[in-house]
């Protein structure tokens, strides 16, 4: 049992200081946006919207998450990955509090959609800064530990969520939102400063090669765009499917999102340690991951036991831990010595352009055909990423005779 745990602690050393500051500071964000996995049952519990209005207003989510992407990649090679993460944290922890307030339809999207914008101007910052901090050998563990604390957070965010709308309503949600972001920006100008950067800023390369020229890359943005689309389902869809089908409630349904978070963070970092030591190319471990989050839309189809449900979110949470790290490595190891900005705003695009059709395609599935379908749906679209990523794979071993 010694031994064993000495393991697991040892898969976190020679990580830098700085790469656990950020980490900080992002856990401590993602606790606060606890507001996100619940907003489906907000619009149509609290604010009486149909499913279709729902999606629609998801995919006004997923338009300014595509524009605060792009506008994080531009802003970082323009600013620096320091300046973008505190001008995101700050103003998003305004706009949070500020998004209980709109009532109709068309409010609400407009204020879904600058939400996401400024706070989705953080991602390809944080992708940035992970490079700029870390030592390239220890480049998956320290993405692999950011992801950590994402989902630590939401561990703790969706039990604490279902409990705060228990006792407060759903309005408590957006005001510890707005806090949480605020604290992060505060934590992140008072401990990260960017002359503690491995990597200076001045290091990128302007005249580089930008993503959209690197046809390889756009196969793989392709793919990375068609996992989204069925991985978002479990934070939008599928606490539907949870309450409507299984009848679970607001707490039991964030107990049940909150064992995603906490197996990530028991289990993620010793695994990825594990399979970085085997011969197995990236490519190969993204494919094995959207493999096993496609078997989990097939599983809780098979039956309507309750406990099928866990069997499930194990499933996509295996394939998370698996796909979203190494997907994240070949992602900055393919910008090396090219407008990283550009790179990593490309990829949380494809991620928000999941958004844009992932949630209203979901909800414009499950009202017209039911739960089963778009679970086979979702099955079959695992299959086309897969495809892809084997002709990836292919095209990569060509590139490098």
């Amino acid at each position: 049992m010694g031994k064993l745990f000495r393991s697991y602690f040892e898969s976190f050393g020679g990580l830098r200081k700085e790469i656990w500051l950020l980490s900080l500071i992002t856990l401590i964000n993602r606790a606060g946006t606890m507001v996100i996995p619940f907003l489906s049952l907000y619009l149509t519990r609290n604010r009486g919207f149909s499913l279709e209005e729902v999606g629609w207003i998801l995919t006004f989510f997923g338009l300014g998450s595509v524009t605060g992407s792009w506008l994080g990649g531009k802003l970082t090679d323009k600013i620096g990955h320091y300046k973008t993460m505190a001008l995101s944290l700050i103003l998003s922890s305004i706009l949070f509090v500020l998004l209980q307030f709109p009532s109709t339809f068309w409010s609400i999207c407009i204020g879904i959609y600058l939400v996401m914008t400024v706070a989705d101007i953080f991602r390809p910052a944080v992708f940035v800064a992970i490079n700029a901090y870390s030592k390239p050998e220890n480049r998956t563990r320290s993405v692999t530990l950011i992801r950590l604390a994402i989902n630590l957070g939401f561990s703790a965010g969706p039990a604490v969520g279902g409990f705060i709308i228990a006792t407060a309503g759903y309005n408590g949600l957006f005001w510890v939102d707005g806090l949480t972001c605020l604290a992060a920006g505060i934590l992140l100008l008072k401990l990260l400063h960017p002359k503690r950067a491995r990597v200076e800023p001045e290091d990128i390369i302007v005249q580089a090669k930008s993503a959209m020229q690197d046809k390889l890359y756009l196969i793989f943005i392709l793919a990375m765009m068609i996992f989204g689309f069925i991985f978002i389902q479990y934070f939008s869809t599928m606490p539907l499917f949870y309450a409507d089908h299984h009848a679970l409630t607001e707490f039991e349904i964030g107990l049940l999102l909150g064992l995603n978070g906490l197996t990530i963070f028991l289990f993620e970092m010793p695994l990825i340690k594990f399979m970085e030591n085997r011969k197995h190319s990236v490519t190969g471990y993204v494919i094995f991951g959207t493999i096993l989050t496609g078997l989990s839309f097939l599983v809780i189809n098979l039956t309507d036991w309750v406990g099928v449900l866990i069997v499930g979110m194990l499933l996509v949470t295996i394939g998370e831990m698996i796909a979203f790290p190494f997907s994240n490595s070949f992602a900055l190891k393919r910008s090396d010595g090219k407008k990283r900005g550009s790179y990593m705003a490309l990829y949380s695009i494809a991620f928000s352009v999941s958004h844009i059709f992932g949630h209203n395609s979901g909800m414009q599935l499950i009202d017209n055909f039911g739960f089963k379908f778009t679970w086979y749906t979702m099955l079959a679209f695992a299959i086309v990423a897969c495809i892809l990523l084997l002709i990836l794979k292919g095209l990569l071993k060509k590139e490098t005779v």
